[in-house]
């Protein structure tokens, strides 16, 4: 049967089931198609598929078996079958933009869906012992005292308290003294770096990032039609000096624990890159995302803390801290782009949510934010040590593991000999393990190959069930 659905297509589904069973001679009691077969069939929705059921039913045309299915109610004996064409009424639509086309072209991420799991997924922390009652104590807090005015709009910059006690926590845990009202509360860094790019980047503008160097970052400034000049590190971190940029409008840059390598930015190399960009007249964004794991034993100032001339973005965030939900993070601007991030900001996603930073302010101004961390780290450390001795245990004869990262992952580099991690990636992924292919971090590719995983993110039972599931995938997978 051919049916042109119109804009109620519902309406017309219904008409065509109820013609098919009055038409057709099937068996009384005959169930019909799953719902979810019907919709994939005729590649329409299956909410306008049980509509269309619900008027049946309503006129005893089928029955509804509650966890079997719909039963047809009229003595028939032949099979439903359908055949449905939807009649186009759209037209065409306006091309997208380049940049539209851009940023749906760069992406080329796994995982970003919690349906796939956890484990080993880079950049989480123990989700486990996140305090839950507590926030929910504050949350509720929030709740109990707000005000009609509360519930209006918000600063785009962030609410005071919160800033307030950024900028202390600020000066204890990074040595860092600032303006509260240089801080900017966010989403989150990649949500302050999309801001800062925005306002400083046009077509073919130069861009320096670390090689290897965060993905999304990467895919960003691609995105937004930079000319990307990825400089390579080393043991000291990034070598400014021999970066082939002239005139870049920035430098990406991940001093305190370089993504993903774990390496700490000399003092030497800080001071470098300073006089360089000073040279140079751009600016420098520091994304810190990974201060407190990489200084907690040996601190060393941040590269905002050594400016002199406000030449440094600095770029934080809670969310790989206390959990990715949360969505809060921060950025000290400096004052000649203030204006422009701020109008930027009111522009797109205007703000925040204020119960999530009411609640921040107060877990760091109570100590709550201290106490945590100190559990984080200690977790943090247990499980390195659990994953670190299993891992080698179960994997060695195919990996080499470097432990000398201090942030939430490890890198696996790949010794066995036709194993790919991007392949890997993939199989482990349809398997709900989720673990980055090294090789992803690098702009221009050098051979590198490995995986990047999470280690703390699951408990020491699930780490190791997981990497004994790793083991058997991958030894079926190479056919051992």
């Amino acid at each position: 049967m051919n049916v042109n659905l119109q804009p109620q297509i519902y309406i017309s589904l219904y008409d065509a089931l109820k013609k098919a069973i009055l038409t057709r001679s099937l068996e009384p009691g005959s169930k019909l198609p799953p719902s979810r077969i019907l919709a994939k069939d005729l590649a329409i929705s299956r909410s306008t598929v049980l509509k269309a059921m619900d008027l049946l039913l309503v006129e005893r045309y089928i029955d509804s078996v509650k966890g079997s299915g719909y039963y047809v109610l009229s003595p028939k004996d032949k099979k439903l079958r359908l055949n449905f064409t939807l009649e186009d009424k759209k037209g065409n639509y306006p091309s997208l933009s380049g940049k539209g086309k851009a940023f749906s072209q760069n992406i080329d991420w796994y995982g970003e869906s919690a349906e796939k799991g956890i484990a080993f997924r880079p950049g989480l922390p123990p989700l486990d012992i996140f305090p839950v009652q507590l926030w929910k104590k504050l949350i509720g807090d929030y709740w109990r005292y707000v005000t009609p005015s509360e519930l209006s709009y918000s600063s785009t910059i962030g609410l005071q308290c919160l800033r307030e006690n950024l900028a202390k926590y600020l000066r204890v845990y990074r040595d860092i003294d600032c303006d509260p009202d240089q801080i900017i509360v966010t989403s989150g860094s990649l949500h302050s770096l999309y801001l800062v790019s925005n306002v400083l980047l046009e077509t073919d503008d130069e861009v320096v990032v670390e090689n290897p160097t965060y993905p999304m970052a990467h895919a960003l400034f691609k995105s937004l039609g930079a000319k990307i000049c990825a400089t390579d590190v080393d043991d000291q971190g990034l070598r400014i000096q021999h970066t082939y940029c002239q005139s870049p409008k920035f430098v990406y840059t991940t001093p305190s624990s370089q993504y993903p390598t774990g390496i700490k930015m000399s003092m030497e190399r800080r001071k470098e890159l300073l006089k360089w960009a000073s040279e140079k007249e751009t600016f420098i964004v520091e994304d810190d995302y990974n201060h407190e794991f990489s200084n907690w034993e040996r601190p060393i100032g941040s590269l905002f803390g050594m400016d002199q001339q406000e030449r440094v973005i600095y770029l934080g965030t809670f969310n790989k801290l206390i959990h990715p939900s949360m969505r809060l993070g921060y950025m000290i601007v400096p004052h000649y782009l203030f204006d422009a991030v701020v109008a930027l900001y009111q522009q797109s996603s205007r703000f925040v949510s204020r119960q999530n930073q009411k609640a921040m302010s107060t877990f760091i101004e109570k100590d709550h934010l201290n106490k945590h961390l100190r559990n984080v780290i200690d977790i943090s450390n247990e499980r390195k040590e659990v994953f670190a001795h299993h891992f080698r245990k179960v994997l060695g004869r195919y990996f080499y593991l470097d432990t000398t990262n201090p942030g939430l992952h490890l890198i696996a580099h790949i010794t066995k000999e036709g194993l790919s991690d991007v392949q890997l990636e993939k199989v482990l992924l349809e398997h709900n393990i989720l673990v980055h292919a090294l090789s992803k971090y690098y702009v221009h590719r050098n051979g590198e190959n490995g995986l990047v995983m999470g280690f703390c993110c699951v408990n020491p039972k699930q780490i190791r069930e997981s990497i004994n599931k790793m083991e058997r995938i991958i030894s079926n997978y190479i056919g051992l």
